[in-house]
């Protein structure tokens, strides 16, 4: 939620006041789906709270033609202040987020090692895809990006190649650990051959 307040604050403080799906269609075109949990549907919902709140505010409601009546919002000095808050925190947050794959490995007994294997192969195919993509993405972007929307594609980039590197040392780890115990198996097999 706290990212859809941001994204919602930040494009009424810098575009001014618009309707909802006016903001929907600028998440839509700047993919911010992509870059944090910001879903374009919630943000109705979104708004309406917000305005409930007092950080928006209803400035009027516009309609074109048979298209249905659309209410333009406004950040409120409440609003302003929440935003340089919620930009505050964001930036002082450098909070890891857990990641469940430690407990995979914790408990990877339940499983066979060809399926461990099977899926952390999956996974590694699943981050070089997407690696694959936003590198896409990036290239076809660059001539639009301005700013320090460069670094933010890198950012990402940077994450996605990290966590390939990852994979590949795991897989390795885990190949190492099974010829280890096929060496320790045929030393066991010889030694009750004797």
């Amino acid at each position: 939620m706290r990212s859809t307040r941001l994204f919602v604050l930040g494009a009424l403080a810098d575009g001014g006041p618009m309707h909802g799906h006016k903001i929907r269609t600028a998440a839509q075109v700047d993919r911010v789906d992509l870059w944090a949990d910001v879903k374009p549907g919630s943000l109705y919902g979104a708004l309406r709270r917000m305005a409930d709140e007092g950080v928006l505010e209803v400035v009027r409601t516009e309609q074109e033609g048979n298209l249905p009546a659309r209410t333009v919002y406004g950040i409120t000095r409440k609003g302003r202040a929440e935003l340089s808050t919620l930009l505050r925190a964001t930036l002082a947050d450098t909070t890891l987020r857990p990641d469940p794959m430690q407990l995979v490995l914790l408990h990877r007994g339940a499983i066979s090692d060809e399926e461990l294997l099977a899926a952390i192969r999956a996974r590694r195919e699943s981050y070089d895809a997407q690696l694959e993509y936003w590198e896409n993405l990036r290239t076809e972007a660059e001539p639009h990006l301005t700013g320090l929307e460069p670094v933010a594609f890198d950012h990402t980039l940077l994450r996605l190649r990290a966590e390939v590197e990852w994979h590949d040392r795991l897989l390795a780890a885990v190949a190492d650990q099974q010829s280890d115990a096929g060496s320790s198996d045929e030393g066991s097999s010889r030694e009750q051959g004797e």
